[in-house]
This record gives C-alpha cells, structure tokens and sequence, in this order.
C-alpha cells in the first residue's frame, strides 16, 4: 500500500514513518527540504535509532521525496493514487499545504477514483483532522466538497512520542524515544477496514486528546519554562533539580485531577501513566533543548492550549490550579532572542499593559483569571530582575 505523508523532519520520519513502514506501506514523503528529500530520493531507506540502551536500530525501506514547491503536480498525483494521507508538519503549516490535498482529492474525482481514503493530522493540536478538512475545503467547489464527504475522511487523532532536536552527519538519521502512542477516531473514517497494528482506535477521542495534551504537553512544557526560569539549557539538566521536578509533579497533579473528574480515567491508572511520563522526561538518552520545548510560547498561552484550557476547567470545578498558575507567571518571563514568539511577547509586556497583554494572549474574559495570572506574572519578573 502506499501513504503520501507531509513532513520529513525527524517526526515524520522517526514516527509516523516508522509506524507505517512496519504496516508494509511505501511511504511518499513531502517536504521543502531539499537535502532530505534528495537524501530520501537517493537511498530509499534510513534508519531510526531508539533513545534507549542497547540503542536498538530500526531499517525503513521503500520510501521516496517529493519537494511540494518543486514538484506539486507530483505531490497531487500520487494523493490522487495513495491508499493513506498523514502528515507531521506543525498546526501553523496545515492551511498552506490544504491547496495541494484539495488538488489531490479533486483529482481521485477526475480519475473516478472512488476509494474511500483517510487523510490524518498527527498534530500537537486538538481537532488536527477537522482543522485541516477544513482548510481544504477552501479550495474545493460544492461538487468536490460532495466527492471528499462521500469518499475522504479526516479523523482526528492523538500523537506522541519524543523525538529531541538532534543533530547528524546523515541528513536522515534520526533518535526517538522507544515509547510511542498514536491514537485515532474510527468514528471520522471513510476507511475503517484499514487498521495499522500499534496505533489505537476509538470511538470517541476527546479523552485521549485531553489526556495526552494536559499530560505529556503540559508536564514537557512545565519542565521547560521552570528549567528556563532557574537558568538551565536541557531539559535532562532541568528535571534533575528538584524545585523542577516538584514544579512538574504538581502540575500534573493538578491536570490528572481534572482529567479524572472529567473523564472517570480510573485514579491508579492516571496516575501509572503520570509515572511513566516522568521517566520519558527523565530519560538519560535523550538530550533535549529547553528552546525547542519551550518555543511558540503566545502559542501554547492559547485560550485551549495545554495550560490556560486545564485551569479554566480546574476554576470551573472548584478545583486547585496553584501550580499551573505559577507556571504560567513563569512562561510570560521566558525571554529567548531565537524565538520569534518570545521576542514579540516580550516587546508586548513592554510596550502594553500588563492585563491587556495578559488578555490578548490566553484569550480570557475571566477577570478573576487575568488578575491572578498578573499578579504572577509580576511576582516571577520581580523575583529575577
């Protein structure tokens, strides 16, 4: 079977790329990347090595490189043959690469091509999918837009694993954490008959989502704004300090409280799960840069982000959110001239007012909120300047 996935980067190639070649699918993989889609181009294979002892190496064969800006017309043909659309790629690029997905599927209704297909964001987002059909049905007419509801799917799915920012001679090389879950909701497919052995699918994948966002994304970023906030360049150098480590456990506390709540996840199972993501962020092998975790922090301030959404929730219940707070107050300090998001929300909390600031980014019209949020935020800058 074949698969078009978009994303080459060590994401694409150390998860998703690895899970659907251990599925027998040849994979079409679609970047701008000149060296790895010539790399791909040249070699048809490469090789993932497991962050882990033993350092297990992993073979991926039949895969290919199509350069979305060189190529399009090939991008759209082979979706317009492809068994399976994924892609890896950052939430921020899905509406750019829409056009060309509503290319490829009104060229399966030019081919008569009627083969029910899934197209899957693997996105660290809620609503990936559904986001990006979306964005495509921009770009098709009414008669298209009937052809994908009848014929193209787009299920939302939950991703994770932990692949650090790396750096190889092989342009394809790439390290992952051995630990990987990949979770899909059936009831969005227009292909249920095609299961891939190792990702999960069920009936309804909210609570997975919320699990994996307020779990692993909330506690990786947690580690990685206190890490910040007390000086360290890693995250392995971070949590091994024990005011991080606390920072994180409690946070986590904190979103397991409401995830148990909210969705009845049985209390000795969260917190089995709590566990084993503390050993991944504990993980000696992986070595992974406090700026990569903690970049786009505007973003992750979101009205429905990792930390904004769990204490809304949390306030709404009558439930504690002390830690996610002083975390948050830590997160409006985090000054990094490399990331562009960090340089603007700094020049924001210069040149606005605090509260305005506060309110624009986190999207909040709880003023309870906003001032706590201040009076954090205020409180972490005094206690550094």
């Amino acid at each position: 079977m074949d698969a078009v996935h978009f994303g080459a980067g060590n994401i694409g190639r150390g998860f998703i790329g690895e899970t659907l070649a251990s599925n027998n699918f040849a994979i079409h993989f679609v970047d701008v990347n000149a060296t790895i889609i010539d790399a791909l181009n040249e070699r048809h294979e490469y090789d993932i090595e497991l962050a882990a002892p033993g350092q297990q190496q992993i073979h991926v064969e039949h895969v290919d490189g199509l350069n979305n800006q060189q190529q399009p017309q090939a991008v759209v043909q082979a979706i317009a043959q492809t068994d399976l659309v994924t892609t890896a790629i950052g939430p921020k690029i899905l509406p750019i690469i829409a056009d060309l997905i509503a290319q490829g599927i009104a060229a399966r209704q030019t081919a008569a091509n009627a083969q029910p297909i899934d197209i899957i964001a693997c996105e660290n987002m809620i609503g990936g999918s559904q986001f990006l059909k979306k964005e495509v049905y921009k770009h098709l007419d009414p008669q298209q837009q009937e052809f994908a509801e009848a014929h193209i799917g787009f299920p939302n799915a939950a991703v994770d694993r932990i692949v650090p920012i790396q750096h190889h001679e092989d342009p394809l090389a790439v390290s992952v954490e051995p630990f990987k879950e990949w979770v899909v909701d059936e009831s969005q497919m227009k292909n249920p008959q095609l299961h891939l052995q190792s990702v999960v699918y069920v009936p309804d994948l909210e609570p997975y989502i919320e699990r994996k966002l307020f779990s692993v994304n909330t506690g990786h970023a947690t580690v990685a704004y206190t890490g910040a906030y007390y000086g360290y360049q890693t995250i392995g150098e971070a949590i091994q300090d024990a005011k991080v480590l606390q920072q994180v456990q409690g946070a986590l506390k904190e979103t397991g409280a409401l995830l148990i709540a909210k969705w009845q996840f049985d209390p000795q199972a969260h917190q089995d799960y709590q566990r084993k993501i503390l050993s991944r962020f504990q993980n000696k092998y992986i070595s992974d840069d406090i700026l990569r975790v903690g970049r786009t922090p505007i973003r992750k301030l979101g009205f429905d982000e990792r930390f904004i959404r769990p204490i809304r929730e949390l306030k709404e219940r009558a439930l504690d959110y002390a830690v996610l707070l002083d975390t948050v107050g830590m997160i409006f300090t985090f000054d990094e001239p490399q990331d562009n998001e960090s340089v603007h929300l700094q020049e924001l909390l210069r040149t606005q007012s605090v509260p305005k600031v506060v309110q624009q980014i986190t999207g909040l019209d709880d003023n309870d909120l906003v001032n706590q949020i201040v009076t954090t935020y205020q409180q972490k800058r005094d206690a550094i300047s």
